[in-house]
Order: structure tokens, then C-alpha cells, then sequence
């Protein structure tokens, strides 16, 4: 019996710790599934909203608008990488202006839940970039550093 007591909580925690550790490294395939697969439940006709609503918003080439790339963020206030995301918004929003849109959607309003069905969100942070077509060609989620985020930009500009 002494030696159950003995074992047993070393035991659980051994357990414990590969679970996280186990978790931690699949983060971002289990993000990536979930994230298709809610694409996937999008109704046809939100998908066809949807997608209306980010061609007339987001398409520069239709629309007339001179930017080049769309910088969606989705994220809350509540979220504290979501805040540390803020210093990055506003550093692209300097060092490139009318080149990229920055478009902050807080995820619990309810206008930004059609497009986080539609875009698959299931965590904050997430940035989206799109092409001056309106389509996705970078996502990420978690914090990203400006100079990461920013050198996507610069393989879409050549």
C-alpha cells in the first residue's frame, strides 16, 4: 500500500505532463482540422453571402480600391495576445500605408461571425491576408511578430 502512495501521484503527474506536452505539439494541426472542418458546415447559401461580402469588401480589383493585400485580424479585447496583436495592426498600418488594409474583427460582435464561419476561425488570434483579389493566401494563429507577418506581404507584392 505504501508503495501505491508512493508511485501514484508521480505516476499521474508523469501522465499529466505527456498530455500537455502532447497537446502543446499538436496545437496547430488540431487548430488546422477544426478549422476545415468548419469551413466545411458553412450552409451554401452563407457561403455565397459570404463570399459577396468579401468581394465587395475586399476585392480591390472589382471594387476600385488601390490595396494590395487585406490584413484581417481576428482577435477580442479581452484576449491578451489579441492586445499584443495591436502593436503589430498599427505597425503595418504605418509602414504600409494604402498598400495593406488592416481590418480588426472582434469576434464577439456579431457582424464578424458569418466571416469566422466562413474563414474557419476556431482561436484568437488569428490573421488572415488576402491577395488584392480577396482571396486567402497566409493565415496564422497565435501571436506573430510584425517582421514574420510582414515578410508574407512582401512575397505577395513581387
Amino acid at each position: 500500500m505504501r508503495v501505491i502512495k508512493k508511485i501514484l501521484p508521480w505516476t499521474v503527474f508523469i501522465l499529466f505532463a505527456a498530455l500537455i506536452i502532447a497537446g502543446l505539439s499538436l496545437k496547430g494541426k488540431m487548430n488546422d482540422y477544426l478549422s476545415k472542418e468548419m469551413r466545411q458546415q458553412v450552409s451554401p447559401e452563407l457561403k455565397r453571402a459570404g463570399n459577396a461580402l468579401v468581394d465587395s469588401l475586399y476585392n480591390y480589383q472589382a471594387n476600385g480600391m488601390n490595396y494590395e493585400i487585406t490584413f484581417l485580424e481576428f482577435g477580442s479585447k479581452g484576449c491578451s495576445a489579441c492586445r499584443k496583436m495591436e502593436k503589430v495592426m498599427e505597425d503595418v498600418r504605418t509602414n504600409y500605408p494604402g498598400r495593406v488594409n488592416v481590418v480588426f474583427m472582434n469576434v464577439l460582435k456579431p457582424e464578424a461571425q458569418h466571416l469566422m464561419k466562413l474563414f474557419g476561425i476556431v482561436s484568437i488570434p488569428t490573421q488572415v491576408l488576402l491577395n488584392s483579389e480577396g482571396k486567402e493566401f497566409f493565415r496564422h494563429s497565435g501571436f506573430i511578430e510584425a517582421r514574420e507577418l510582414t515578410s508574407q506581404f512582401n512575397v505577395e507584392f513581387n
